[in-house]
């Protein structure tokens, strides 16, 4: 038996398999003598990083160098991204409440015992450290993104920052507001630029590999930076 297959075993197993080589041990003084030597159950830890780009790190220096110039106006700046799609009903969901006794909820979470999906769009206000969501109950599409922004601005960041005309936004690079999604941006176009007379600049983070393979495509230091004119 290989090592690989021994470290795959039960302690009941191994137990088994040394009985039948004629050495008498129970799985509890198996337990006891691998802990002696150190070992114990472990899964996989994603620790090795892969291979970096060497403009990576220009990335990161541009998105702070834009955001800065913005915080300075003391213009708006907001971070967008969709949540998890949440089945809407009588089902379980991590975390507690004090109680007298545990709330009975479906053994299952199937979409039939729904009524309904909720898909929740977060915005966070980075000047205010204020944040909003804005649940959807349909898809999650470049319409509903461009929308809930469109529906933040109207009734929050108006307010938070009157006569501001610029606004940026730091999305990442996939999803409903992806950097390669068109539609995203005719969205924005129509919902925010021509319906509030706003300049407003997109900024996509790119992931790591997506740098190395988009670096030709992006503009200036690999970060992708989309200005819509009012």
């Amino acid at each position: 038996m290989t090592g690989l297959r021994w470290c795959r075993r039960t302690t009941v197993t191994i137990a088994e398999e040394l009985c039948a080589l004629g050495i008498v041990i129970s799985p509890n003084t198996v337990a006891k003598l691998l802990h002696q030597m150190g070992y114990s159950l472990h899964v996989n830890a994603k620790m090795i990083a892969s291979s970096s780009s060497p403009d990576r790190n220009q990335q990161f220096e541009y998105l702070t160098d834009v955001r800065r110039k913005f915080q300075r106006r003391h213009l708006p700046i907001i971070s967008v991204d969709t949540k998890k799609r949440e089945l809407v009903g009588n089902f379980k969901n991590p975390g507690q409440r004090w109680d007298q006794q545990a709330r009975r909820v479906l053994d299952h979470d199937f979409r039939t015992d729904s009524s309904g999906v909720a898909i929740p769009y977060g915005i966070y206000d980075v000047q205010h450290n204020r944040g909003a969501l804005v649940v959807g109950v349909d898809h999650d599409t470049p319409a509903f993104a461009a929308h809930s922004v469109a529906l933040w601005w109207e009734r929050e960041g108006s307010l938070r920052y009157p006569g501001s005309d610029e606004i940026l936004i730091l999305a990442d690079t996939g999803g409903s507001n992806g950097y390669r999604t068109h539609a995203w941006k005719t969205e924005l176009q129509a919902q925010l630029v021509n319906a509030f007379r706003l300049s407003v600049t997109v900024a996509h983070s790119l992931s790591h590999r997506r740098v190395q393979v988009e670096s030709h495509r992006a503009s200036a230091v690999l970060t992708d930076i989309a200005q819509l004119g009012r």
